[in-house]
Protein backbone atom coordinates (compact mmCIF):
# COMPACT_ATOMS: atom_id res chain seq x y z
CA UNK A 1 0.00 0.00 0.00
CA UNK A 2 1.44 3.56 -0.64
CA UNK A 3 1.95 5.96 2.04
CA UNK A 4 -0.21 9.17 2.65
CA UNK A 5 1.80 12.19 1.77
CA UNK A 6 -0.14 13.17 5.05
CA UNK A 7 1.73 11.43 6.99
CA UNK A 8 5.11 13.31 6.07
CA UNK A 9 4.11 16.17 7.31
CA UNK A 10 5.13 17.98 10.30
CA UNK A 11 2.90 19.01 13.07
CA UNK A 12 2.15 22.92 12.58
CA UNK A 13 3.56 25.13 15.42
CA UNK A 14 1.83 28.38 16.30
CA UNK A 15 4.19 31.60 16.11
CA UNK A 16 5.27 32.96 19.46
CA UNK A 17 3.55 36.12 20.70
CA UNK A 18 5.41 39.16 19.45
CA UNK A 19 6.36 41.63 22.10
CA UNK A 20 5.73 44.93 21.29
CA UNK A 21 8.85 46.22 23.10
CA UNK A 22 11.13 47.23 22.19
CA UNK A 23 9.29 50.66 20.89
CA UNK A 24 10.63 52.59 17.65
CA UNK A 25 11.88 56.19 18.53
CA UNK A 26 9.26 57.77 16.75
CA UNK A 27 6.62 55.88 19.29
CA UNK A 28 9.28 57.17 22.39
CA UNK A 29 9.22 60.71 20.79
CA UNK A 30 5.79 60.55 20.93
CA UNK A 31 5.34 58.93 24.56
CA UNK A 32 8.02 61.76 25.85
CA UNK A 33 5.90 64.76 23.93
CA UNK A 34 3.14 63.85 25.85
CA UNK A 35 4.73 63.44 29.22
CA UNK A 36 5.89 66.73 28.95
CA UNK A 37 3.13 68.82 28.23
CA UNK A 38 1.32 66.89 31.01
CA UNK A 39 3.64 68.28 33.30
CA UNK A 40 3.85 71.54 31.20
CA UNK A 41 -0.22 71.75 32.09
CA UNK A 42 0.42 70.51 35.70
CA UNK A 43 3.05 73.42 35.90
CA UNK A 44 0.67 76.14 34.36
CA UNK A 45 -2.05 75.22 36.48
CA UNK A 46 -0.55 75.35 39.89
CA UNK A 47 0.74 78.86 39.32
CA UNK A 48 -2.60 79.95 37.81
CA UNK A 49 -3.93 78.68 41.45
CA UNK A 50 -1.22 79.99 42.82
CA UNK A 51 -1.59 83.83 41.60
CA UNK A 52 -5.11 83.69 42.50
CA UNK A 53 -4.75 82.71 46.07
CA UNK A 54 -4.40 86.40 47.21
CA UNK A 55 -7.96 86.93 45.56
CA UNK A 56 -9.36 83.88 47.20
CA UNK A 57 -7.97 85.03 50.33
CA UNK A 58 -9.93 88.46 49.96
CA UNK A 59 -13.17 86.76 49.18
CA UNK A 60 -12.93 84.63 52.56
CA UNK A 61 -12.02 88.02 54.87
CA UNK A 62 -15.04 89.76 52.69
CA UNK A 63 -17.02 86.96 54.47
CA UNK A 64 -15.31 87.67 57.72
CA UNK A 65 -15.60 91.55 57.85
CA UNK A 66 -19.42 91.98 56.23
CA UNK A 67 -20.26 94.21 58.60
CA UNK A 68 -17.18 96.69 58.29
CA UNK A 69 -16.84 98.86 55.55
CA UNK A 70 -13.29 100.30 56.64
CA UNK A 71 -12.19 96.49 56.78
CA UNK A 72 -13.33 96.15 53.14
CA UNK A 73 -11.89 98.68 51.81
CA UNK A 74 -8.67 97.75 53.57
CA UNK A 75 -9.27 94.35 52.16
CA UNK A 76 -9.03 95.81 48.21
CA UNK A 77 -6.02 97.80 49.29
CA UNK A 78 -4.01 95.06 49.75
CA UNK A 79 -5.52 93.48 46.91
CA UNK A 80 -4.54 96.22 44.86
CA UNK A 81 -1.01 96.39 46.53
CA UNK A 82 -0.44 92.56 46.10
CA UNK A 83 -1.19 92.70 42.50
CA UNK A 84 -0.54 95.80 40.89
CA UNK A 85 2.26 97.23 43.48
CA UNK A 86 2.32 99.91 45.86
CA UNK A 87 2.41 103.01 44.03
CA UNK A 88 -1.75 102.18 42.73
CA UNK A 89 -2.20 101.23 46.57
CA UNK A 90 -1.11 104.70 47.60
CA UNK A 91 -2.72 107.13 45.31
CA UNK A 92 -4.89 109.73 46.00
CA UNK A 93 -8.83 109.32 46.60
CA UNK A 94 -10.05 110.95 42.99
CA UNK A 95 -7.01 108.46 41.39
CA UNK A 96 -8.23 105.18 43.53
CA UNK A 97 -11.55 105.80 42.32
CA UNK A 98 -10.28 105.77 38.74
CA UNK A 99 -8.45 102.49 39.73
CA UNK A 100 -11.46 100.53 41.24
CA UNK A 101 -13.54 101.23 38.61
CA UNK A 102 -10.89 100.09 36.21
CA UNK A 103 -10.37 96.86 38.10
CA UNK A 104 -13.69 96.14 39.69
CA UNK A 105 -17.06 96.19 37.90
CA UNK A 106 -18.71 98.64 40.66
CA UNK A 107 -18.96 102.50 39.94
CA UNK A 108 -17.33 104.68 43.16
CA UNK A 109 -17.15 108.40 43.75
CA UNK A 110 -14.64 110.11 45.54
CA UNK A 111 -17.12 110.87 48.11
CA UNK A 112 -17.78 106.73 49.30
CA UNK A 113 -14.15 106.71 49.40
CA UNK A 114 -14.04 109.83 51.64
CA UNK A 115 -17.20 108.20 53.93
CA UNK A 116 -15.03 105.76 54.81
CA UNK A 117 -12.76 107.69 57.13
CA UNK A 118 -15.41 109.29 58.62
CA UNK A 119 -16.27 108.89 62.05
CA UNK A 120 -19.67 108.19 61.89
CA UNK A 121 -19.50 106.13 58.93
CA UNK A 122 -23.01 104.58 57.43
CA UNK A 123 -22.96 101.09 55.90
CA UNK A 124 -24.28 102.06 52.54
CA UNK A 125 -20.60 101.04 51.00
CA UNK A 126 -20.85 97.48 52.38
CA UNK A 127 -22.80 95.88 49.04
CA UNK A 128 -20.24 97.76 46.75
CA UNK A 129 -17.74 97.01 48.58
CA UNK A 130 -18.47 93.20 48.46
CA UNK A 131 -19.17 92.97 44.80
CA UNK A 132 -15.95 95.08 44.31
CA UNK A 133 -13.86 92.31 45.98
CA UNK A 134 -15.89 89.48 44.39
CA UNK A 135 -15.30 91.38 40.78
CA UNK A 136 -11.91 92.47 41.09
CA UNK A 137 -9.80 91.88 38.11
CA UNK A 138 -5.95 90.38 38.82
CA UNK A 139 -5.28 89.73 35.22
CA UNK A 140 -5.53 93.28 33.83
CA UNK A 141 -2.22 95.65 33.07
CA UNK A 142 -2.71 99.10 33.92
CA UNK A 143 0.24 100.34 33.06
CA UNK A 144 0.15 100.61 29.42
Amino acid sequence: MIPSPLDALNDVLPPEQVAWWPLSLPTWALILLCVLLLIGLAVFTYRRWQFGAAKREAIELSVQYQADPLALHSVLKRLTKHYYGNNLAAQSSANWCKTLNRLTKTNFQEQDIVSLYNPNSSSELLPKLLEAIKTYKIKERLDV
